[in-house]
């Protein structure tokens, strides 16, 4: 039960993670990838409190994901990341307003399926 809880920790920290760095893109805008705007965007970057957060967040989640495969196989424990796939879309929707459509909503379910596959393999 215990490694369950470190994988879902690092899910959830990875999670956090990508919310908090779509927070500080929301905030910064929508930019044109091109050598003229790399400083004055980089500098908006490494001023953004949530996007400076959610790489600290990237940071303790690989140390927790280090802590995961010290204990566990590989093939059991990656196929578990795919819970952030399904926490993002419904952080995502409730947060920023972004769909759900029944599309999405079956491929969650899918995923769903598929961790609990890998889940009953141990």
């Amino acid at each position: 039960m215990m490694i369950f809880a470190l994988i879902l920790l690092g899910v959830l920290l990875n999670v956090g993670a990508q919310l908090l760095l779509k927070t500080g893109m929301s905030q910064i805008g929508h930019f044109e990838f091109t050598m003229a705007n790399a400083f004055p965007v980089g500098m908006k970057v490494i001023a953004n409190t949530p996007i400076i957060s959610g790489l600290c967040l990237y940071v303790v989640s690989v140390g927790v994901w280090l802590l995961v495969l010290s204990r566990v196989q590989v093939s059991y424990a990656y196929p578990m990341l795919s819970m952030g796939y399904v926490i993002n879309a419904i952080a995502a929707y409730y947060l920023f307003g972004e769909p759900l459509s029944s599309m999405r909503m079956l491929g969650i379910f899918i995923i769903i399926a598929g961790v609990y596959v890998v889940a009953k393999t141990t």
